[in-house]
């Protein structure tokens, strides 16, 4: 099933291999030879890898994800940037480390498959000279790759930040995400060619409980109001005249409801004809149907 570019907005989930989601999005017993990236590749625009957080892609690898999604010509790639150059700042980073995440993702960029590197720095980065002097290193580390930054803290939101942003060419995140002190808030700002979106659910219960898992944080499924709203973000996004792509990720990870998020938002967006997978369709009949989503025909 072709996918297509919807008004220059781009719509995915971030990561792919989830045990939770079989039987749910993906057949359950899984058949002999299935790969779930083609197949989540057939409903959606976009995927922002995960892996690439913990650790740079292997040798090899990025070829054969290429070569998975070869029958999907329109279908991009984001990546997150490894924690060692985010999380872990205790101490400078090495040429090797550097080398080994452009070598990984190089396949990626040479063709012409990477939207973004996405360069995500947690709630407790803050907009002070010390952060400001890792934000620059890691700008000039990787010049030649599109690089979009996200930031989680309010001391961010400083027109002198988003002015350094779109003088080096980097992409703003505008994020969806439970709103304590002092978190940035939800935007429709651009800094560069590539727009950029990241959604990870308002699950205030558990978002900064300690001990609380990942699929706990990530457990949310958005209601229309909300997708609509973010909508209007992306669209907005959309229109300045320097932007040529918007990429939406729904990171909401859990039980698949980043991806039924996702087939909603395309309908949101206008597009007049989305399909679901009959096995997410049976977990999600009352939301994918209130949208107006399809079942694709078995036939």
């Amino acid at each position: 099933m072709a996918r297509r570019f919807y008004n220059r907005i781009r719509t995915g989930v971030a990561g792919w291999s989830y045990e939770d989601w079989y039987g749910v999005l993906y057949p359950d017993p899984k058949p002999s030879g299935f790969d779930p990236l083609p197949f989540l590749a057939s409903y959606i625009d976009l995927i922002e890898i995960n892996s690439s957080f913990y650790g740079p892609p292997k040798s090899g690898h990025a070829e054969r994800w290429l070569e998975r999604v070869a029958d999907h010509p329109e279908f991009r790639f984001t990546a997150k940037l490894w924690r060692r150059f985010t999380h872990e700042r205790g101490e400078a980073w090495t040429r090797d480390e550097a080398a080994a995440v452009k070598d990984g993702l190089a396949p990626l960029a040479e063709g012409d498959r990477l939207d973004a590197l996405l360069v995500q720095f947690p709630w407790s980065f803050r907009n002070d000279e010390a952060g400001r002097d890792w934000l620059a290193d890691v700008r000039a580390e990787f010049a030649e790759l599109p690089l979009v930054v996200e930031v989680r803290h309010e001391s961010w939101n400083d027109p002198a930040f988003y002015d350094w942003l779109a003088t080096e060419g980097v992409g703003f995140v505008n994020i969806d995400q439970p709103l304590f002190s002092r978190s940035i808030k939800p935007s429709a700002r651009a800094t560069s060619r590539v727009g950029y979106v990241r959604v990870h659910g308002r699950n205030y219960k558990d978002w900064f409980r300690k001990g609380a898992g990942r699929d706990a944080r990530y457990d949310y499924l958005y209601t229309r109001p909300e997708l609509e709203s973010w909508a209007e973000r992306a669209k907005e996004v959309a229109r300045d005249e320097d932007v040529d792509t918007v990429d939406v990720v729904f990171n909401n990870h859990y039980k698949a409801q980043a991806v039924v998020n996702a087939l909603e938002f395309r309908k949101v967006l206008g597009e007049p004809h989305v399909e679901a997978p009959p096995t997410l369709m049976a977990a999600y009949p009352r939301e994918l149907r209130g949208f107006g989503v399809e079942v694709q025909d078995a036939a």
